[in-house]
């Protein structure tokens, strides 16, 4: 897939926008190298400078904090998500058929795209799995919520939602399913090649295997309802 979008990114998470220059965006290429290598905890800003070639100043130039960074290369991932959801199933009219491919996406690990060289996908989905819930599990959550420093996330899970809507419009838990689904092809991949004992698909480490686990569960919420909606049907 060639991706030709800039992505707009929240104004608020920002004091520079790193977009703009090319220090800028080596702050976003080596942030996420080194909070993949080392985790948040271990990871400053002071390290981020060293390994630039820049100083620690220069850094809190664009971002306040590195939880500010954090929430930003998320929310750039969430939003890319979302695109490439998007125009992988545009012009996919049957809607089961597009909430398999959404499945899909969701549940294949991310390859690094080479038209974003700023930006390198694969490993910032290992971010993403590791760290993105720290995004908002935070005491500051509200405050963060009404900078729509989640927008992005809460618009993937609306698209999901949406498509998941087509295929049983009675359906009345869309949005917990959508975010649900997310969360969860995320954290079994994750547990599949970490915590093995926590899936049923530890031994083979096949993703195809999760992926008809993922259909299994959506498609069976949504064929419950169904149900339950006819019993009551006269």
């Amino acid at each position: 897939m060639e991706l030709t979008l800039k992505i707009r990114m929240n104004e608020k998470l920002f004091l520079r926008n790193p977009e703009e220059t090319e220090l800028g965006r080596e702050i976003i290429r080596q942030s996420i190298i080194l909070i993949h290598k080392s985790g948040l905890e271990a990871f400053t800003f002071k390290k981020l400078a060293k390994a630039i070639g820049t100083t620690e100043a220069g850094v809190y130039r664009y971002f306040e904090n590195k939880h500010r960074l954090l929430v930003y290369i998320v929310s750039w991932y969430w939003s890319w998500l979302e695109y490439k959801i998007s125009v992988h199933t545009n012009n996919m009219k049957d809607p089961e058929v597009r909430l398999k491919k959404i499945i899909q996406i969701l549940g294949t690990p991310v390859k690094d795209d080479v038209d974003t060289k700023h930006v390198d996908e694969r490993l910032l989905y290992e971010i993403v799995t590791w760290e993105g819930a720290k995004v908002y599990l935070t005491r500051h959550v509200s405050t963060d919520n009404k900078l729509r420093f989640f927008k992005p996330y809460k618009d993937l899970c609306a698209r999901v939602a949406g498509v998941i809507l087509e295929c049983n419009p009675s359906y009345r838990y869309s949005r917990s399913l959508a975010s649900t689904l997310v969360e969860m092809a995320h954290q079994q991949n994750f547990f599949m090649r970490n915590l093995p004992s926590l899936t049923d698909f530890g031994n083979s480490k096949d993703e195809g295997k999760m992926i008809v686990f993922l259909e299994h569960f959506v498609f069976a919420s949504l064929s419950a309802s169904e149900k339950k909606q006819s019993k009551k049907t006269p």
